[in-house]
C-alpha cells in the first residue's frame, strides 16, 4: 500500500526515476480497488455496461498518476517517457511495453537521475 501512496504523492511527477517495485505494487492496488468499485456498484444498482459513476470517476483520478508512474518506469530503465505510446501499436506495441515494464533497473546513475534502488547514507 506504501508503494500505492508513494505513487500518488508523486501525483503529477514526470521526471526522475521509479522502481519496478512502485510500478507493479500501483496496477496491483489499482486493480484491487477497481473491481471494489465495481462490486459496490453492482450492490447498488448504479453500475451500467461501460462503469458506474464511481467507476469512471476513480479511472479519471487515476490516469495522471499512473502515466506519470510509468513514464518514471520507463526513465528507470533510461528510456524516454514518449516510448508509453508505443502501447498504441496494436499487438505488438503493448508487449513490448510490457517488455519494458519487467526490466530490473540501469545500474547507476542515467539521464533521469540517480537510481532508486541505491539508498544514500
Amino acid at each position: 500500500m506504501n508503494w500505492y501512496l508513494k505513487a500518488l504523492t508523486n501525483y503529477a511527477v514526470f521526471s526522475g526515476r521509479g522502481q519496478r517495485m512502485e510500478y507493479w505494487m500501483f496496477g496491483l492496488f489499482y486493480i484491487i480497488f477497481a473491481i471494489v468499485l465495481a462490486i459496490i456498484e453492482s450492490i447498488l444498482g448504479i453500475g451500467g455496461e461501460a462503469g458506474g459513476l464511481l467507476s469512471v470517476l476513480f479511472l479519471l483520478a487515476m490516469l495522471i498518476p499512473s502515466i506519470a508512474v510509468t513514464v518514471r518506469r520507463l526513465h528507470d530503465t533510461d528510456r524516454s517517457g514518449w516510448w508509453l505510446l508505443i502501447a498504441l501499436v496494436p499487438l505488438i506495441g503493448g508487449i513490448i511495453l510490457f517488455i519494458f515494464m519487467v526490466q530490473d533497473s540501469q545500474a547507476g546513475e542515467n539521464q533521469y537521475g540517480p537510481n532508486p534502488k541505491v539508498t544514500t547514507a
